[in-house]
């Protein structure tokens, strides 16, 4: 039944302001009310198989494991119904196994659900493991994202992943204890532009003027925190007009980032532009508040050996490839574990 104003002797303006108020209130507490079950079913589930781990440990027989969880199993789905197979309780025995630290768990479930959860157990790499569930709760991801996200490879395809072990493992342990994004986190290599739908054949415009047409997309897929700012921002010098193809804002590194479009492979001249452009946006541009502006190259094709010879993370540069055809996954998992591989044989050359 809807109330008139008629009925109730409101204006039609404040009795609509007065409906909006209730039903944010409603809103906000049914939202509560989800994730505050949803918390306690996590921690149930970590509890629970835990639990059973323990029973199932205490005996190094592999028949008398199978027969404990499978009696367990048919006793809970008795008593409880659905939710308690063989299959979920092994599932929280793994649960239990690789997040062992019951704080961590409490810290993350706050924006992870258990459905989450399932998605990060398979995931064999600890640290790989932990990058997915450190930045699901910083970006706080759905459970939808997450799944697009390690289809995708994101964690391969961030700068961190050709680091040493040690350094991800710092990097995400920062992320942790201090919600800090930092630049390895942010840029990533390649990057899929697959939803632009470009012909075979297009110019820079084309390119640019598709990504405005997407921008909402372009700004999910470079990551969260990215706040688009201005398109061929306009800069003169000399009485010379200059355009920067795309001027973002990232919330998290606080720094105003630069966004260049190339059709072709990278080119060494792409760097004096670029720096170009950086250090006009620090003169003039940047707030006292702000760390110094950063850039992006996005080109079709790159030689490593020359970005390493420029040194452009020196120069707070990136250089990434974008995709307007995504491959298959093997290709993709291909290209990106050498480029992992040649990453991290570098840096042992460089040790010695």
């Amino acid at each position: 039944m809807t109330l008139q104003s008629s009925e109730t002797g409101l204006e039609p303006a404040s009795l609509d302001h007065l409906i909006g108020e209730l039903r944010q209130m409603i809103d906000q507490t049914r939202e509560t009310i989800a994730s505050t079950v949803n918390s306690r079913l996590t921690m149930l589930y970590w509890h629970l198989g835990n639990r059973v781990r323990k029973e199932v440990l205490r005996e190094e027989r592999a028949e008398y494991g199978h027969s404990i969880v499978a009696s367990v199993s048919r006793q809970l789905t008795l008593c409880y119904g659905k939710g308690f197979s063989e299959k979920s309780l092994r599932r929280m025995m793994q649960f239990g196994e690789i997040f062992p630290d019951e704080q961590i768990v409490a810290a993350v479930m706050r924006q992870l659900s258990w459905t989450h959860f399932t998605l990060l157990i398979p995931i064999k790499d600890a640290i790989k493991r932990d990058f997915y569930a450190e930045m699901c709760r910083v970006e706080r991801w759905n459970v939808r994202t997450l799944q697009k996200k390690i289809d995708s490879m994101l964690f391969e395809r961030t700068a961190l992943s050709k680091m040493p072990d040690s350094l991800i493992r710092a990097e995400v342990d920062t992320l942790r204890n201090e919600d800090r994004l930092t630049p390895d986190l942010v840029f990533r290599d390649p990057y899929f532009l697959d939803f632009l739908n470009l012909n075979d054949r297009y110019f820079e415009k084309d390119l640019e003027d598709a990504i405005m047409r997407e921008l909402e997309q372009f700004l999910l897929e470079i990551g969260t925190g990215f706040c688009f700012l201005a398109r061929q921002k306009r800069i003169i010098v000399d009485n010379v007009d200059f355009y920067i193809d795309l001027l973002l804002f990232h919330r998290d590194l606080n720094r105003l980032i630069v966004i260049e479009l190339k059709l072709g492979d990278f080119k060494p001249e792409h760097k004096g532009q670029l720096e170009f452009y950086l250090r006009w946006l620090d003169k003039y541009e940047r707030r006292p508040s702000e760390l110094a502006p950063m850039g992006l190259i996005l080109c079709t094709g790159k030689s490593q050996e020359q970005i390493e010879l420029l040194e452009l993370g020196q120069a707070g540069i990136h250089v990434a490839e974008y995709l307007t055809d995504l491959p298959s996954k093997e290709m993709l998992k291909e290209k990106l574990h050498k480029a992992i591989e040649h990453a991290q044989k570098r840096l042992e050359t460089e040790k010695e």
